[in-house]
């Protein structure tokens, strides 16, 4: 049995293209808590710590299940961005990013029995273009309170491409979930199809 310990509708649908059979279920973790008891967490190990407390927290739950944890966080300059609470600091971050490279790190955790069985991340660099501050109010309208629900304020899969300038990294990676060594590890696990 397979579960993804997120009700993210991107990772939802990326697992049910791929062909996986699984149920889905929100983790129990306070992720801001885990972050503010953690400062000295590089991205990295924060996008890692977060995928494996989800993971192990659904893991608790479900014996002999096979859970998927997972996290991605984006970077600039070593500061941590989050989603945005609302509009006004969607606007805000996406100001700061405006112009320059960010990295999106997508970490994934398997997760059976309360522990941590295997660990995967990975790092995507995306450029931002010059956009104008008319182009930035054009883009907040049309998308509206989506704006919130990922990290930086934008999808790369809608309209959000039109933020960027280049992208150099793994797709799955991007959406948030580092997709093909996950199968790979769910396969040498005996749970999909060799």
């Amino acid at each position: 049995m397979i579960i993804l310990a997120s009700t993210s509708a991107t990772r939802q649908a990326m697992l049910r293209n791929a062909g996986l059979s699984f149920t889905a279920q929100s983790p129990v973790v306070d992720e801001k808590a885990l972050i503010a008891a953690h400062p000295n967490w590089l991205p990295r190990e924060t996008a890692i710590r977060l995928a494996e407390a989800k993971a192990i927290d659904v893991s608790l739950r479900h014996a002999d299940a096979q859970v998927i944890g997972a996290d991605q966080v984006l970077a600039l300059d070593g500061k941590i961005y989050g989603k945005p609470r609302d509009r006004a600091h969607c606007l805000s971050q996406l100001r700061e990013l405006r112009g320059r490279t960010h990295a999106l790190i997508s970490a994934v955790v398997l997760a059976r029995d309360g522990k941590a069985i295997w660990t995967y991340a990975d790092e995507a660099l995306l450029t931002m273009r010059d956009y104008s501050d008319a182009f930035l109010e054009e883009y907040l309208e049309a998308i509206g309170d989506d704006c919130t629900t990922s990290v930086g304020g934008y999808k790369i899969e809608g309209r959000g491409v039109q933020l960027f300038r280049s992208v150099a990294g793994d797709h799955f990676t991007i959406l948030g979930l580092p997709l093909v060594p996950l199968l790979e590890k769910l396969r040498e696990a005996g749970e999909i199809a060799t």
